[in-house]
Formats: structure tokens, C-alpha cells, sequence
């Protein structure tokens, strides 16, 4: 599995990351272990969670994706040979639950509440690399892709919340920062922030990205982190499922959009998504790939993607998902998706 550095960060890792979002929900502990097992085996260092996870979020089981990396962590003695990231939770009203009800922002005390309470779940004295979930301010986020400036409220100044995470890495809390759900502004916003005031320099930027949701490559987001050496860690490569065809076959399939409520994440069920999901799965076949091989190949090979954030609810999907990395896309399939994705152009963002 090959590696690459995050950023201006000390941070080695490989291009294949294992996400966290279902273990708890869909997946058992010793599932998750398994996965973990499996997935250092084959060469992944790269382990990222959220305090909000398991998905979708609910008191009763918030914090368990942590926990059971963290049990893991201890039965394995394995910290060192892993890269651990989680993220903190932005303003969200549904989530009046978190952190004892505080107010969910990226200021000082809410942030070391969140890192304090994520160290003690994940059992480590250091946090590798610490990511803000989504904006403090308003940015279109979560099937929302148009800005409305209707909708702007209170916010935490960037350089504040950049202010608080230097305090976190200057007391060996976390060793590296990022952002998440982020647009073009708020990249640069970032970078200036942290050049003018000598503040921590953002790494990564864990962004929506898979064949149904190309905007990273429109929104100058790519050019923008080239320039300014920031990773993308790209996550929903299979769109909930969508890309890899089962939902296709039997609308009634096992799997996210089936078990959890519709409201959570429509994107991936607008009719244009599910069209796109069609034409690509028959893409696919007609090359000898399954609709997933088609979907992970496609982000594993893009040059802007650093590390591609793959979940799965057994071994067999995991296994089938790593088994991908390495495959090359041949030309004639390239131009075809992109003559798909001109047609039906980012349903699922």
C-alpha cells in the first residue's frame, strides 16, 4: 500500500483510510476489530473517526466508533504502527445532546472539551490528526450545495478557532490539523489566518468526492489546494452504497439508505443520482468491473486525492474495497464517465 504526507505535516499514511461512521450502528466491536486486523495487515495505517459517529447520531450511542477503536488500540498495542484522525462537530441544533449540551462550536473551550473527551474514549495520549467536521459558519454542507447569504449567523472567527488548536497542539493533543466539509473561501481564509498570525497551517480538507459528487474538481478547490499543499481526503466514494449497484438490483437491499431514516442523507436517493448510479453500473459491467471497482478505482487514481475514506459493515467488503487499490482505469472508460458526468453532473454533491 503506498503512502503519502498529509499536507506540510509529519504525517505518513496510505492512500487507503479505513472509516469508522457505522461501527456501532452497523457493526458490532468485535467486527470493528476485525476490520482493524484485516486492514493494518494490507498495509493501512490511516484510521479515521468522529466524535459524532456512529451515523446517523443519537445519544444512546455516540462516541462508540471512538470506543471501539480505542479497545482495539489497547487489546492490539498497535498505536504505533496507525494514524489516528477524528473530528469535532460544528453548530447543528439536532445534536443539543453533545458534549453535555454545550453550545457545538470551534471556540476554545468547546474544542478541548471535544479533544479531552475523544482522548479518553480513543485511550491515547495524542490525537495524530484533529479535523473541524464542518464550518462554524455558514456553508452550504450535506446535500446543501447553494451558499445562501440569507442564512449567515454567529460564527466563530477562523482565527480564533485556529488560536484555540494551536493551544491543543502546543499542549501535545493533537499533532496536526484539518478541516472538513470546507469550500474554496474557507481553504484560503485558513491558510491566510495562519500566516498572518504564525497559527497552525491546515493539512488536509476531508471533502465529499466519488463519481456522483466531482465538485471539488469545479469549485476551485483543487487548484486552490494544490497551491496551498493542502491533502484531500476524500470521503463517500460509493455514495452510501449507491455507486455499487445493489440498491439497483433490490431497492430493498441491506445498507445505509434502507436502514437509516430518508431525511438523513437525500442526495444519494434524487432520481438524477440514482440515474447516474445506473448508467455507471452498466458502464462498469460492460468492462468487466463491478460497480464498486469502478467507483474506488476512480478515486484511487484521481491526483488530487490523497487518501480515499472506505467503510464496510463485514470482511468481505472490505476485503473486495482494498482489493481495488491499484487498478488502472483504461482511457476509453475515463472519457465515458466523463461523458456520463457532463450529462448528469454531480447529483449526489
Amino acid at each position: 500500500m503506498d503512502k503519502v504526507r498529509l499536507g506540510a505535516s509529519h504525517l505518513q499514511v496510505s492512500r487507503v483510510c479505513l472509516g469508522t461512521m457505522t461501527w456501532g450502528e452497523q457493526t458490532t466491536e468485535a467486527d470493528a476489530h476485525s476490520q482493524l486486523d484485516y486492514a493494518v495487515e494490507r498495509g493501512i495505517n490511516f484510521i479515521d473517526t468522529a466524535e459524532m459517529y456512529p451515523s446517523p447520531s443519537r445519544a444512546e450511542t455516540q462516541g462508540a466508533s471512538e470506543r471501539y477503536l480505542g479497545s482495539w488500540l489497547k487489546k492490539s498495542g498497535r498505536r504505533d504502527q496507525v494514524v489516528i484522525a477524528t473530528k469535532a462537530a460544528g453548530p447543528n441544533a439536532t445534536l443539543n445532546w453533545l458534549r453535555g449540551g454545550r453550545a457545538r462550536n470551534h471556540d476554545a473551550a468547546n474544542l478541548k472539551a471535544a479533544v479531552d473527551a475523544s482522548l479518553q474514549r480513543l485511550g491515547i495520549e495524542q490525537i495524530d490528526l484533529y479535523q473541524l467536521h464542518w464550518p462554524s459558519r455558514n456553508v452550504p454542507v450535506f446535500g446543501n450545495n447553494v451558499f445562501l447569504p440569507k442564512k449567515e449567523r454567529a460564527s466563530v472567527p477562523v482565527e480564533e478557532t485556529l488560536a484555540a488548536l494551536d493551544d491543543l497542539l502546543k499542549a501535545g493533543k493533537i499533532g496536526a490539523v484539518g478541516v472538513s466539509n470546507e469550500s474554496s473561501w474557507g481553504v484560503s481564509e485558513f491558510i491566510k489566518q495562519s500566516e498572518m498570525k504564525g497559527l497552525p497551517r491546515i493539512a488536509t480538507i476531508q471533502n465529499l468526492y466519488n463519481l456522483t459528487a466531482r465538485h471539488f474538481e469545479t469549485s476551485l478547490l483543487d487548484e486552490t489546494c494544490y497551491r496551498e499543499n493542502v491533502s484531500l481526503l476524500a470521503y463517500s466514494p460509493l455514495a452510501f452504497g449507491q455507486l455499487t449497484g445493489k440498491y439497483l438490483d433490490d431497492a430493498a437491499a441491506h445498507g445505509r439508505l434502507t436502514l437509516y431514516p430518508p431525511s438523513w442523507s437525500p442526495r444519494y436517493s434524487r432520481p438524477a443520482t440514482v440515474e447516474a448510479a445506473r448508467q455507471y453500473a452498466q458502464l462498469a459491467r460492460a468492462h468487466g468491473l463491478t460497480p464498486a471497482q469502478l467507483a474506488l478505482a476512480w478515486c484511487y487514481t484521481r491526483w488530487f486525492v490523497a487518501s480515499t475514506i472506505i467503510g464496510a459493515t463485514n470482511l468481505a467488503q472490505l476485503q473486495a474495497n482494498i482489493d481495488t487499490y491499484g487498478l488502472a482505469l483504461p482511457p476509453d472508460l475515463i472519457k465515458r464517465v466523463d461523458q456520463i458526468h457532463a450529462t448528469i453532473t454531480n447529483p449526489g454533491q
